[in-house]
């Protein structure tokens, strides 16, 4: 199993478009994506600074049921 490293919001927004999420609706700072096949709800937040490992893992593993090794590639 791969590691997690922080990064930037729209990094990881455009990694989850690549698997299928699409933009669904937006609530202040934080973006929701909606995968096309699955149906799975994704929240982001889109804040200046990195998204920390904790909630970075929270919104790959958890939140779009990828692994990490899976989000690495994309």
């Amino acid at each position: 199993m791969g590691k997690l490293s922080p990064l930037a919001s729209k990094k990881v927004l455009k990694k989850l478009k690549k698997a299928d999420f699409i933009e669904y609706h937006q609530r202040g700072s934080h973006l929701t994506l909606k995968n096309k096949k699955s149906g799975k709800l994704v929240t982001v937040p889109m804040h200046s600074k990195d998204i920390p490992v904790g909630t970075l893992y929270s919104i790959v593993v958890k939140q779009a049921c990828l692994s990490v090794d899976e989000f690495n590639n994309l």
